[in-house]
C-alpha cells in the first residue's frame, strides 16, 4: 500500500487490536445463522471484515475457533489427542473424565452451564452443539479407531455425553450433578466404550421404511 493510501474499508489487518475479537464475534453470529456444518471459515472472514489468512493466524481451524466463540473450556483437538492417548480399552472412561473435569472446572462452570442451557432452549442451538460433538470429536476418535459403523459409534456416544452434560451441567439433575467424577466416570465411561468399541458392524439393509 502506498504512503498516504488507505486500507480498505472493513478489512482489519494482522496486529490490530480488535481483529481476533471481531473474528469471534462474526463465528458467533455466522454458527447461530447457520449451524456448525454449514458454517465455513471464509465465510466468517467475510462477516468479520479480514482476510481469511487472518482467521486462521488467530485459529488453527473451525473447530478451535467454535470453542473459541463458546468459550469452550476444553479444545476438541485436546481431548481428541489425550483420549486417543489412552489405552483402547481405557478410552471411553477417558472421555468421560476429560468432560465431567471441564464442565467441573470453577473458571468455566458458569459459561458451560450457560451454553447448555441454550441448547436446551432452543432446537438450533442444541443440533449445532451435537454437530459439533459428533464432527469434531467423537467422530475423530471413532475414524481414528479403525472400527466399522464408525459414524453410527460416535453419533451413539455423542448422545451419553451430550446427556451428560445436559444433567450434570445444564438441569443439574440430583444425585448426578453432585455425584464425584470417580462415579460418573465408572458408570458412564463403560457405556462410552461399548458405543465406540464393543460391538460388531450395524446391517441396517433391512432398516424400517426401506
Amino acid at each position: 500500500m502506498s504512503e498516504g493510501e488507505a486500507p480498505k474499508r472493513g478489512r482489519r489487518r494482522k496486529g490490530t487490536a480488535d481483529a481476533r475479537s471481531a473474528i469471534v464475534d462474526a463465528a458467533s453470529a455466522e454458527f447461530l445463522a447457520n449451524g456448525y456444518d454449514a458454517t465455513s471459515m471464509r465465510a466468517i472472514a467475510r462477516r468479520a471484515g479480514v482476510d481469511p489468512a487472518l482467521v486462521h493466524h488467530y485459529f488453527d481451524d473451525k473447530a478451535s475457533l467454535f470453542a473459541a466463540a463458546v468459550e469452550a473450556p476444553l479444545k476438541p483437538q485436546e481431548l481428541v489427542k489425550l483420549a486417543l492417548a489412552a489405552p483402547r480399552d481405557r478410552i471411553g472412561e477417558t472421555i468421560v473424565r476429560l468432560v465431567v473435569e471441564a464442565l467441573d472446572a470453577p473458571a468455566a462452570r458458569d459459561r458451560v452451564r450457560q451454553l447448555v442451557r441454550t441448547a436446551l432452549g432452543h432446537d438450533f442451538a442444541a443440533r449445532m452443539l451435537r454437530q459439533f460433538i459428533v464432527r469434531e470429536v467423537l467422530g475423530r476418535i471413532a475414524a481414528s479407531l479403525d472400527v466399522p459403523d464408525a459414524e453410527l459409534r460416535a453419533t451413539l456416544a455423542a448422545s451419553q455425553i451430550v446427556g451428560l452434560m445436559v444433567i450434570r451441567a445444564g438441569i443439574r439433575a440430583e444425585p448426578l450433578a453432585s455425584a464425584p467424577i470417580d462415579v460418573v466416570v465408572a458408570r458412564v465411561g463403560p457405556a462410552v466404550q461399548w458405543h465406540l468399541t464393543g460391538f460388531g458392524p450395524v446391517d441396517t439393509s433391512e432398516a424400517p421404511g426401506e
